[in-house]
């Protein structure tokens, strides 16, 4: 595929491109005192200048000392957001003459551009694709929307301190899964953006950018910076013997220690860009149309596993160990994957400032003593 380098009043035309071209452009911007990712006309709305900081239960927006557009790690959305969205409705049912008439929603028409998806995201993306798209059962209106999306990726040049996907294997580079990838650089006087095509689409996309060809310098500036930001991160997940770990202590003591902590306030389902958890609701008006909606939920909700007049997992130890045994382990018996990218946003926005990299750590050397004992 092709790459290009573009400098800062080339890269602004892209999203006016994007947008041109029928995409409603999805990116991140400042909102509230955080990075969300929202919709955006033009790259004036990019965090441009911002990052930001993350730690257990923390996080805040800084200025930063240039004028990057991608300097941050990740915010509290997700691209699921778009992708599956928090409601939907599925289905109505009216009566008619002959009876009956179910009548499913018609899937979208939207056309997404995705811009400034980090590796994570785009590993959370295909793990998706597993459970909604190429499962026996798949979800017609997520199969839709991602397959008239674009991807636009960006390797990570900053690592926040909470991530984790090097251990992971899915980032900080974006090796496969977009249109386009681009990683800025940002050097003293120096701020261009190195631009790879992954597709056709984006190939196409990428000949209308004005720029210069890449260089064996520019490739290798690229390799560095992201080099150095796998390097950068301090929180690791040992995926090796992490599967072990949680299904052969299911009754350790960790999780009555976890539990004492937990807030059941399903932040770090709502944050977690691969949680795909959901409920119906039905409901009815006075002229008998009824309509069937679809909303996430989350295994901490004890209602979620309501079944047969009681709930299945009625304490906070219980759903906290399902969470994170589903996630880490159980998915791989389910999906062949980790259900866990490393984004980290599940330690930054936990209030009790639970950080998983942690409980891991604590369980394997806790399980080591016992065994040398």
């Amino acid at each position: 595929m092709a790459s290009k380098v573009v400098g800062v009043r080339e890269f602004d035309s892209l999203i006016p491109l994007l947008r041109d071209r029928g995409y409603d452009v999805i990116g991140p911007t400042v909102d509230e005192g955080t990075i969300v990712l929202d919709h955006v006309a033009t790259s004036a709305d990019l965090p441009i200048g911002w990052t930001d900081h993350h730690d257990k239960g923390t996080y805040s927006l800084d200025k930063r000392a240039d004028e990057a557009y991608f300097g941050y790690a990740v915010g509290p959305r997700t691209f699921k957001r778009w992708l599956y969205p928090p409601r939907q409705t599925i289905l109505t049912i009216e009566h008619a003459e002959t009876g009956l008439v179910f009548k499913p929603e018609p899937t979208a028409d939207e056309r997404y551009a995705f811009v400034g998806v980090r590796a994570c995201e785009i590993a959370a993306m295909e793990i998706q694709d597993r459970v909604f798209a190429h499962d026996a059962f798949a979800d017609p209106h997520y199969v839709e929307r991602r397959a008239r999306s674009l991807i636009v990726g960006v390797n990570c040049a900053v690592a926040g301190e909470t991530c984790f996907c090097d251990s992971m294997g899915t980032g900080p580079e974006c090796t496969a899964g977009y249109d386009l990838v681009i990683t800025e650089v940002v050097s003293g006087e120096r701020h261009e953006f190195i631009v790879e095509s992954g597709t056709d689409e984006g190939e196409t996309i990428l000949t209308e950018l004005d720029g210069r060809p890449t260089t064996p310098a520019d490739r290798k500036e690229v390799r560095t910076i992201i080099e150095d930001t796998a390097a950068s991160m301090t929180r690791t997940m040992p995926k090796d013997e992490t599967y072990s770990l949680l299904t052969e202590n299911l009754e350790h003591p960790i999780w009555d220690s976890i539990a004492e902590r937990c807030l059941n306030c399903t932040n770090c389902t709502l944050v977690c860009p691969t949680c795909f958890c959901s409920t119906m609701e039905d409901m009815t008006d006075l002229d008998g149309r009824a309509v069937r909606k679809r909303r996430w939920d989350s295994c901490f909700n004890r209602e979620f596993t309501f079944l047969h007049g009681h709930a299945v997992r009625f304490t906070t130890k219980s759903r906290y160990r399902q969470w994170m045994t589903h996630k880490l382990a159980y998915w791989y018996d389910q999906f062949g994957t980790s259900g866990c990218v490393g984004c980290g946003r599940c330690i930054t926005w936990c209030p009790a400032k639970i950080d998983i990299t942690e409980e891991i750590a604590h369980l394997a050397e806790q399980t080591r003593e016992e065994v040398a004992t």
